[in-house]
């Protein structure tokens, strides 16, 4: 029997798109923390097969998570309501600061609050990551090492990069359980297509053809899809400008929520509320829809020795990647000795007190920094 509704489901991943701070390395985690470890409404294997199907995919990783475990006892309309709710509140806040930002013309004091949320977020998802690698890999030294590997090429790089992430599976596969002969078997690859000019002149459909590209072409989770919305929104088409781009990337970090939703902001900068939706829309739908095409074969299949191998070397790959990325963000946000101390100070009170919730950090983090940016 299954132990939640999908009401209960629903409810928790509204909650979670609304207080859910820290983008993608914090918000697996809390995955893992409510669902796995103190709801138990799924498995640790189930966690982890979604979470490889959700690293291996194009789009962002919270967001593909959150629509495989709604897959997991729900199916279709499960996935289909937990990917809703989850994106649906963060969404709305968006056009709410959108609204704002034209209004009054910027949001000046972004950038302070940022200077301290930023540093926070570090901390945050610095813990959440050590529990997520503490919990998933062990103590196997295949694992470590493949996590050790994965986060210095992330950290060094700056990118996900997915081949590797498939080797180390591969490489887990053929050392636990190596196959007998080779047969052909359901697998799932997400084909690529060639995208060619299309001589559509309307704001809109360029929108909706620029985001749609950018869900579903994009390897990497959080921030790895800024790069190209860049060149796109600011050198391609000139619907903004570095400050406005700057803005709104920083309203995606300041916003519970998938970091990706920055593009809901964005939209709403270039046509308004069309503009966000349409915007939102061609973002999200095609990691939707390379979660729960092959979520049945992952489903079917993911018990079998050398597909859990295969899922479990993913996984390390993955959570190694998102160590790195905790690095790379670290190295970026934490740019003087104020920082640095909420930083630790968060990650500290954290780990000594489990009951403290993490949308009251954020604003405390939000007040001293608008309080450090006025004095210094």
């Amino acid at each position: 029997m299954t132990p939640y509704s999908l009401r209960d489901l629903i409810y928790y991943f509204i909650k979670l798109g609304t207080v859910g701070f820290g983008g993608p390395v914090a918000l697996v985690g809390y995955m893992h923390r409510d669902l796995v470890e103190e709801k138990k409404w799924i498995t640790e294997d189930e966690y982890k097969e979604g979470l490889a199907l959700s690293q291996l995919a194009p789009g962002p990783l919270a967001a593909q998570l959150s629509i495989y475990i709604g897959y997991v006892h729900y199916s279709i309309l499960g996935a289909t309501l937990a990917g809703i709710a989850f994106v649906l509140p963060s969404f709305l806040m968006v056009l709410a600061i959108g609204y704002a930002y034209v209004s009054f013309g910027g949001l000046p004091w972004m950038q302070a609050v940022f200077y301290g949320v930023g540093s926070a977020v570090i901390g945050i998802i610095s813990i959440g990551s050590y529990k997520l690698t503490a919990k998933s890999i062990g103590k196997d030294k295949l694992l470590w090492a493949i996590f050790l590997v994965l986060a210095a090429v992330t950290f060094v790089t700056e990118e996900e990069i997915l081949w590797l992430i498939l080797l180390a599976g591969t490489v887990v596969w053929f050392y636990k359980a190596p196959p007998k002969w080779f047969s052909s078997v359901n697998t799932f690859a997400p084909v690529l297509l060639h995208f060619l000019t299309i001589p559509f002149e309307s704001k809109l459909f360029q929108i909706g053809w620029f985001f749609t590209k950018a869900g579903a072409f994009v390897f990497g989770s959080g921030l790895a899809i800024v790069p190209f919305l860049y060149g796109g929104v600011v050198k391609e088409f000139g619907w903004l400008n570095e400050q406005q781009f700057l803005d709104a990337v920083a309203v995606a970090m300041i916003t519970p929520g998938p970091v990706v939703i920055t593009v809901g902001f964005i939209g709403y900068l270039v046509a308004g509320v069309p503009g966000a939706c349409i915007a939102a829309l061609a973002t999200f739908v095609p990691c939707y829809l390379f979660t729960v095409i092959p979520a049945p074969y992952f489903k079917k299949y993911g018990k079998h020795p050398g597909i859990k191998a295969f899922v479990d070397g993913v996984t390390a790959a993955a959570i190694g990647a998102i160590a790195g990325a905790v690095l790379v963000l670290g190295k970026r946000s934490l740019v003087d000795i104020p920082t640095f101390v909420i930083a630790l100070t968060t990650a500290i009170v954290l780990f000594r007190f489990k009951k403290i919730q993490e949308p009251f950090i954020i604003f405390t983090a939000a007040i001293i920094g608008m309080i450090l940016k006025s004095i210094l």
